[in-house]
């Protein structure tokens, strides 16, 4: 097998909020990486950093808004992040835990801290990924699967693991169903430590540092940044300079022109006004 090289590392883009609840770093698309199809199977990663809320009543977060055409996939690192969605599934996320939801054909959804968390106030940490759905499932039915800590699956490696909440490292299958072939990972090693990672060439490869450093062909990558792999080789190792959490992203790219409006992702702009018609029609349900 050969090599595959680092493109480039990332800054975090300057921090936004959306909502009053996210503070978030827009990697991609539009952001670092402009290209929508650069990291096709994945559509979208915002990145919250580690950020302290002050102790509220009122819990902070995003109100009712529309999906339709593809998958959110929040994990969240430190925080409690409850959900609700017109589907009829709503649930609270702690630290470890992920939430992958499935729009398809439409779904209303809402997402803001937890009460218990908005009350203490306190460190909150998240990513979500928009995973664009196959044009042969753009209209699947809404589905929701909650995944929490326990249920990853995990392999061990000489002082540290590879959380596997999709796709599978060395045979050991993640728990999360998938509607094309990718891959999601949270490695964690202790300082000096290392792990191998092996990806078919033609798969879209990116890597975001929670937390600690790392070192990949020969390159420095720190906590907030993100690393885009070149499509040039399949293996690379991940080596810790300290103590640290890697998100790692790679997926078959899915190869369809993408229509993308707002909170909608199909693959003509015909789509997109219909989705736009549906949802002012209330084909999306009730919220």
């Amino acid at each position: 097998m050969s090599n595959r090289s680092v493109e480039a590392i990332f800054l975090a883009p300057a921090p936004h909020m959306v909502g009053d609840g996210f503070r978030v770093h827009h990697f991609f698309p539009d952001g670092v990486i402009q290209d929508k199809q650069r990291m096709s199977p994945f559509f979208m990663l915002d990145y919250a950093s580690p950020f302290r809320f002050t102790p509220t009543e009122t819990p902070r977060g995003v109100g009712v808004h529309p999906h339709r055409g593809f998958e959110t996939v929040t994990i969240a690192y430190q925080g409690k992040i409850a959900h609700h969605d017109s589907a009829g599934n709503h649930g609270v996320i702690d630290a470890g835990d992920v939430q992958w939801m499935t729009a398809g054909s439409g779904v209303l959804h809402k997402e803001y801290h937890d009460l218990e968390f908005a009350k203490q106030g306190g460190l909150f940490q998240m990513v979500q990924l928009w995973v664009n759905l196959p044009k042969a499932h753009k209209m699947t039915p809404p589905r929701y699967q909650e995944l929490p800590a326990a249920a990853m699956a995990r392999y061990p490696i000489e002082q540290g693991e590879v959380e596997i909440i999709a796709g599978s490292y060395k045979e050991v299958k993640g728990p999360a169903l998938t509607y094309s072939p990718l891959h999601v990972y949270n490695v964690r090693l202790n300082a000096k430590a290392s792990c191998p990672l092996s990806f078919p060439a033609h798969y879209n490869t990116a890597i975001v540092i929670i937390k600690g450093s790392v070192q990949i062909d020969g390159q420095t990558a720190s906590a907030d940044q993100l690393v885009l792999f070149r499509n040039d080789g399949e293996q690379f190792v991940l080596s810790a300079q300290e103590d640290c959490i890697a998100l790692v992203l790679s997926g078959e790219p899915l190869g369809e022109p993408i229509a993308a409006y707002g909170p909608f992702l199909m693959n003509s702009w015909k789509e997109i006004e219909q989705a736009v018609v549906d949802f002012n029609e209330g084909k999306f349900g009730i919220l």
